[in-house]
């Protein structure tokens, strides 16, 4: 196997790659100790049968730049081909401002044809390319060097099966009619916004039981602190502090350092220095906000009137129709989408695009009292009323 640890030879294996229909890519990182991902090692492979189709790419080795691989990304007649993308879209977009297109990921496709929610990778080599997967090597250290024998082939092994993957997947979704379906999903791994987390915006991401906007002032102002922090010194915001602590400080609302040492949460780092001053100040920032700027509810309904009734009618037509069209239900809608549909809203993700033709328009009926469900068997037939 050949692993590519100079820039000229990352820059002649990508000029190979344009000129196939597509490339697939996969990344082994670190997150462990930082706040953002460290890039360890970057496979690509594109069709073929060689030895020299599928690379390993050394982003650790001085002097190595990865622009070849960028212009990649940026071409657009190419394809690009990874499984659980989120997390590797995330490295590239912060490491080199790229996001690739055109995108395809596999473990969306893979919802879209029936293969289960969130299906994982070792799962559909097995079901689609009926191989084997060693996965002994999935939690190593990938910072270290040199990389051994199981590692290597481990992480190719996680582009060379994706090949044929991708392949009978397209196929399928061609055939079905349904690869608008996973262009829409991927609308939003292909938002750069996904890959930015705004320190005003992190309270949003922590949940809360209570909807007092005082208390809401309070979280947001230490989330915002948090994160910055968490952010320019690259630590993981746990280490700063965690959620259950930030809740409890903003239940208590400390004023001193020594009623910071009261808590039972807060780690005995964040007591001192530069974080204690920076939660008493949030502290103090939140109290001040005045009443007609305080937060509302985390951004959700506060007052949600759930017809129970409905909501599990809504549940049993998502099943049928989920069914009938062989997608994973949750692809389709979550729980919180049908208690919000069966409370009156209209605006949620599952009466849109193609989700609206397979579930939204029979749920609006449903809701409506136009239809109705009956039992056939095993089967979930909707009838006209």
């Amino acid at each position: 196997m050949i692993t590519i640890t100079t820039t000229d030879a990352l820059d002649a294996f990508c000029a190979r790659a344009a000129a196939h229909p597509y490339v697939t890519v996969d990344t082994e990182f670190l997150r462990e100790r930082t706040y953002y991902s460290k890039l360890c090692l970057v496979q690509l492979a594109f069709p073929g049968g060689g030895v020299d189709d599928a690379v390993l790419v050394d982003p650790l080795v001085d002097g190595l730049s990865l622009d070849p691989l960028y212009a990649l990304f940026r071409n657009t007649d190419v394809v690009k081909v990874f499984h659980a993308a989120r997390q590797d879209l995330e490295i590239f977009y912060i490491e080199g401002g790229v996001i690739p297109a055109p995108l395809f990921d596999t473990q969306v496709a893979a919802m879209v044809c029936g293969f289960g929610e969130q299906v994982g990778y070792e799962t559909l080599v097995r079901r689609i390319a009926k191989k084997p997967l060693d996965k002994t090597s999935r939690f190593t250290d990938w910072s270290r060097r040199p990389l051994t024998e199981a590692q290597k082939t481990y992480a190719l092994a996680d582009v060379t099966h994706l090949r044929v993957i991708y392949e009978h997947l397209a196929a399928e979704l061609k055939k079905s009619g349904r690869t608008k379906w996973v262009e829409e999903e991927l609308q939003v791994l292909s938002d750069p916004a996904t890959y930015v987390v705004q320190p005003e915006e992190a309270w949003k991401r922590i949940k809360t039981r209570t909807n007092s906007g005082r208390f809401l002032a309070v979280v947001r102002e230490l989330a915002r602190f948090r994160e910055g922090y968490a952010q320019s010194r690259n630590v993981p915001r746990n280490r700063v502090f965690k959620d259950d602590a930030l809740l409890e400080l903003a239940s208590t609302k400390p004023a001193t350092r020594e009623d910071l040492g009261r808590s039972r949460l807060l780690l005995r780092e964040a007591r001192r220095g530069e974080i204690a001053d920076g939660i008493l100040s949030s502290v103090k920032a939140g109290l001040k906000v005045p009443n007609d700027a305080l937060p509302k509810g985390n951004g959700k309904p506060a007052t949600l009137q759930v017809n129970p009734a409905l909501a599990d009618m809504l549940r049993v037509l998502l099943k049928a129709k989920a069914e009938n069209a062989g997608v994973a239900q949750k692809l389709i809608a979550t729980t919180a989408d049908l208690d919000a549909i069966a409370a009156g809203s209209r605006d949620g993700m599952a009466l849109k695009g193609w989700r609206r033709d397979v579930f939204g328009e029979d749920a609006l009926r449903l809701c409506s009292g136009q239809v109705g469900l009956a039992v056939r068997g095993d089967k979930v037939d909707v009838f006209e009323l």
